[in-house]
């Protein structure tokens, strides 16, 4: 079985991410599996454990995210502030 590089346990995530809210952390990983950006891995066990990893194509994003995160984190704040923004407009 080849090693799942990225791979977090739903309480994993949870602690990660502490502002978000227990349902949009159970809808956004749902989402993300049925887009094929993530694989979710059930073990039938008590209490129920799930583990997420990188799907393939994900992976293969990953230099380029890189990058765009590199290429924003050098913006002047003024170019940063109106991405922010237009996020805010469009969500």
């Amino acid at each position: 079985m080849q090693a799942r590089p990225f791979l977090r346990r739903f309480s994993e995530l949870e602690r990660a991410i502490p502002s978000v809210s227990q349902k949009m952390l159970i809808q956004q990983p749902r989402q993300l599996e049925v887009d094929g950006i993530v694989a979710r891995i059930v073990h039938p066990q008590v209490p129920p454990k799930a583990e997420y990893h990188l799907t393939e194509r994900a992976s293969r994003s990953v230099p380029f995210l890189d990058k765009l995160l590199t290429w924003v984190e050098a913006a002047p704040a003024d170019v940063r502030n109106r991405l922010i923004e237009g996020e805010r407009l469009a969500g």
